[in-house]
């Protein structure tokens, strides 16, 4: 059931969760594993909550398949090891979290997959150092992987990669699970991932050198012109599948360490969002840095109007 949802689609995530809530006064994210350290504390698990009932809402008040996302983009085993929660299982109360909700709030009829978030082991735009290697990467997550599975979540994402042979790792790491996953990667208008890598050849490298390959492939963190010129530049076909973008159309570089937020107005957004979703047959569209509800219904009144 899972994959026919996200092949047939449209399917609305969520938008930006990280972002809203670093701006939220009493807030403290942990320095290793940021927000998701925040469903060990009753404020931070009503402020998680809250976020995501009010994407979730947008998505079944519109009447589309909802996806949620976990928020554990940095809780692998290491970071985990290393931040004031050693030896919680942060995995799993995060994902406990969006199935209390979605039980809450979702009818007899209505369509919510719970994905489970990774992220790359060092900085989604690669600032903090030298890429890890495949094998470094692929042991580095395979035991969050484990961890989500087990947690009962519906698919696998690994988000915001900047570097080829990382995401390679990651994705023979998710690949070792029973469940469909996708791979979302981080990408420049002219088709290539941070590290230079052609998005094609990346691609058909995954592909081949795992097990089993993923679902399809992500374009995340970037905004929707941006995700547009990528895969024209360098097409991938069916294999593209989901974009969860920005609402700034500025470069990694100058949003990473941004302290001011910068994002675009929600109905221009949402029209760019839809648009490149159609030109590149994506079945999985929503927000990221710079969203929020108002981006979001923006978008799932397009959708929806479309079906």
């Amino acid at each position: 059931m899972t994959e026919d949802v996200l092949i047939d689609g449209a399917v609305l995530s969520e938008a930006s969760i990280f972002e809203r809530l670093r701006r939220t006064d009493g807030l403290a994210f942990d320095p290793e594993v940021g927000i998701g350290g925040l469903v060990e504390d009753e404020a931070g698990r009503a402020a998680l909550r809250e976020v995501h009932r009010g994407y979730l809402r947008v998505g079944l008040d519109a009447g589309l398949p909802v996806l949620l996302q976990t928020d554990t983009w940095r809780a692998h085993p290491a970071r985990i090891a290393r931040s004031a929660f050693a030896g919680r299982d942060l995995n799993g109360a995060c994902a406990d979290l969006l199935r209390e909700l979605r039980d809450a709030e979702a009818g007899a009829g209505d369509i919510v997959l719970i994905g489970g978030l990774v992220g790359p082991l060092g900085d989604g735009y690669g600032a903090d150092g030298a890429a890890p290697t495949a094998d470094a990467a692929e042991a580095g997550v395979a035991e969050q992987a484990a961890a989500l599975e087990d947690a009962g979540v519906d698919l696998l994402i690994a988000g915001t990669l900047p570097d080829a042979e990382e995401a390679l790792g990651i994705a023979r790491a998710l690949a070792q699970s029973r469940l469909p996953y996708l791979i979302g990667v981080v990408v420049r208008p002219d088709g290539t991932l941070l590290d230079g890598t052609g998005l094609r050849a990346f691609v058909d490298r995954v592909d081949e050198d795992t097990a089993r390959p993923p679902l399809g492939y992500a374009l995340t963190c970037v905004h929707p012109a941006v995700a547009d010129a990528a895969l024209r530049a360098q097409p991938i076909g069916e294999r593209a599948r989901a974009l969860f973008a920005n609402a700034s159309a500025l470069s990694p570089e100058e949003l990473d360490g941004r302290t001011e937020l910068d994002a675009t107005d929600p109905d221009p957004y949402a029209e760019a969002l839809v648009r490149c979703g159609a030109a590149h047959g994506l079945t999985v569209l929503g927000g990221c840095c710079g969203t929020d509800d108002a981006h979001l219904r923006a978008a799932a009144g397009l959708l929806s109007r479309a079906r």
